[in-house]
């Protein structure tokens, strides 16, 4: 069976070719571990290189097939120009095989020697302009997480995080944190922190794009468990950088009552991400607040007061904290 599908990508017809790549989709691992070996990817490459979309459909799910769990393979369809040829499929008029193409790509993308030739090849900008343009709206919810999984595959290798900021993707990933739904988010929160962790151009304009501060607070608020980590460290990572600047910006969103529940019941890292952005919330007695936020503020440092006393926030009565969070919200 490997021989005749074999034969038949390399020396075959359009209809030969067409169920060759069908049947090498259906392949073992082992099965298609071997036919790789044997010069199959560059036809079927090719094959992507048609305007006929049902020949790109069955040469990407073959493509896909060999991809999966080889990191031999996708090196060796990066190599053998899979690349610029898939990306010009993103681009397509065709839903599903822009789908079935970021998925490929979001494949490849995961192995490490692949990252820097796929930015290369300008792919950054276009996954970017795909989570901007109307096709957002248009493509599959779980396109649009394969979108943020590749960038943020692409941006764990540093050299790529300039590429992504320059492009847009801080405002985009800032726009995409408010307006999605919460896996969305939690994709688009945990690729800003590892942006503005990374570099400094990213923080700042993180820090300075309007709505950031807000949206990170209600994602703090409202977001997963992993969200609120990932926007915790954010605002922590803000604050930082210029305390004087920013403390009172993030005061004026109420962030000091999800601060203090997530000091308390947040992962391990949340934690202690939130007891030291509530350190350095503290005296904030010039930041322009309302007689309310101003009462807030006062209360926030009574809470923190008995902090101290207790070592820990985890060290107050349950009930004493609910009221305290309370109190804060109101």
């Amino acid at each position: 069976m490997e021989e005749m599908v074999v034969e038949a990508l390399l020396f075959g017809d359009r209809q030969a070719q067409l169920l060759a790549a069908r049947q090498l989709a259906q392949f073992s691992n082992k099965q298609r571990h071997k036919i790789a070996e044997k010069g199959v990817v560059p036809p079927l490459i090719l094959m992507l290189s048609t305007n006929d979309c049902e020949v790109i459909e069955a040469a990407l799910f073959a493509l896909l097939s060999l991809a999966f769990r080889s990191e031999r393979n996708k090196t060796l369809i990066a190599k053998s120009g899979g690349i610029t040829v898939l990306l010009d499929v993103i681009q397509c008029e065709n839903k599903l095989l822009v789908e079935l193409g970021v998925a490929f790509l979001l494949t490849l993308s995961s192995c490490g020697s692949n990252k820097m030739e796929i930015a290369s090849f300008g792919a950054i900008p276009i996954l970017l302009e795909l989570l901007n343009s109307q096709s957002y709206n248009n493509m599959s919810f779980q396109a649009n997480l394969d979108i943020l999984s590749t960038l943020h595959n692409l941006s764990t290798c540093n050299q790529l995080i300039p590429s992504i900021v320059s492009y847009g993707g801080v405002a985009t990933l800032i726009r995409l944190i408010k307006l999605t739904s919460e896996l969305v988010m939690e994709k688009a929160v945990a690729l800003l922190e590892n942006l503005v962790s990374s570099s400094r151009i990213a923080l700042e304009e993180a820090a300075r794009t309007e709505g950031a501060i807000q949206c990170l607070v209600e994602a703090m608020e409202e977001g997963s468990r992993q969200c609120k980590e990932h926007a915790v460290a954010i605002l922590l990572l803000i604050c930082d950088s210029c305390r004087d600047r920013y403390r009172g910006m993030i005061l004026r969103e109420g962030a000091m009552a999800a601060l203090l529940q997530l000091s308390v019941d947040g992962t391990r890292r949340a934690r202690d991400k939130a007891k030291r952005l509530l350190f350095l919330l503290r005296d904030c007695s010039n930041c322009g607040q309302t007689s309310n936020q101003t009462k807030n503020i006062v209360l926030f440092e009574q809470i923190m007061r008995q902090i101290e006393q207790v070592g820990e926030p985890e060290g107050m009565s349950v009930a004493l904290l609910e009221e305290m969070i309370s109190k804060l919200r109101t």
